[in-house]
């Protein structure tokens, strides 16, 4: 069974390229399943209801968030009528939305985490304490769980990685936008790899005009980010697991 993961969608002309491009890559990919990371979807960032329906629309078929999950005004609404759209679990339990999904994968089911890292983050639960209280609330219920773990300090993401070995079937971060080379099979079985990149513009500096970021960091005032007009690749893994050990197989950097 394959299973697909994008990372951070930046902006309306990722999602577009998406519409456009992801369809066919899962036909020739034989894949069955995608997570995408939309928490950058809309073109004001954050994610909105029309940039949700893009990504649907594209192949998702669930989409996790971030840090900027409540950005646009319209996202707590957003997060309450459609259950496969994902907020950080570790958010206050009165937060619109869940962070946590149990869904149907090729006749397997799967438990679905959405975390959010707290180090140079928002201040939310500790991690590690939210990850151990889902697994023990869904003890039983589900055949596979995989994790974005949205998180700005990698160290944050290999220390819960390990934490979490052989609990969790797939591991893997979203946030930096900048895909590592780590991907790997941990020593009890868990499928990790420190970031999966971004879908959004080449030659660029987190999907914005590099001037643009280059002026804020010397100048040091307030800067319009605007999206870069580059070329668009999009960026995450792909992971086979075998349906009869439940194990990951495979983990592989996927680009188009």
């Amino acid at each position: 069974m394959k299973i697909l993961m994008l990372g951070d969608v930046s902006r309306t002309s990722a999602c577009i390229y998406l519409k456009e491009r992801l369809g066919r890559f899962i036909r020739e990919n034989g894949v069955e399943f995608t997570i995408v990371n939309g928490e950058n979807s809309a073109e004001n960032n954050g994610i909105n209801r029309a940039s949700a329906e893009m990504l649907f629309d594209a192949g998702a078929d669930v989409i996790t968030t971030g840090n900027h999950a409540f950005k646009s005004y319209d996202a707590k609404s957003l997060f309450e009528d459609n259950e496969n759209i994902l907020r950080p679990a570790n958010y206050p339990g009165n937060v619109p939305g869940d962070g946590v999904l149990l869904t149907d994968i090729g006749g397997m089911t799967a438990l679905i985490i959405n975390l959010l890292g707290v180090i140079m983050m928002e201040p939310l639960e500790n991690p590690f304490y939210t990850a151990q209280k889902i697994l023990k609330r869904y003890e039983g219920k589900y055949d596979i769980s995989i994790l974005d773990f949205h998180a700005e300090a990698t160290s944050e993401k290999q220390a819960l990685a390990h934490f979490l070995d052989g609990k969790i079937t797939v591991f893997y971060g979203t946030h930096t936008h900048v895909a590592t080379a780590d991907e790997c099979i941990l020593p009890k079985g868990t499928a990790y790899i420190t970031d999966i990149g971004m879908c959004g513009p080449d030659f660029s500096v987190l999907g914005i005009k590099p001037e643009c970021i280059i002026e804020k960091m010397t100048m040091n005032w307030p800067v319009k980010f605007i999206p870069s007009e580059n070329k668009i690749t999009a960026h995450g893994i792909l992971v086979e697991i075998d349906r009869k050990t439940k194990k990951t197989n495979k983990i592989q950097r996927i680009s188009f």
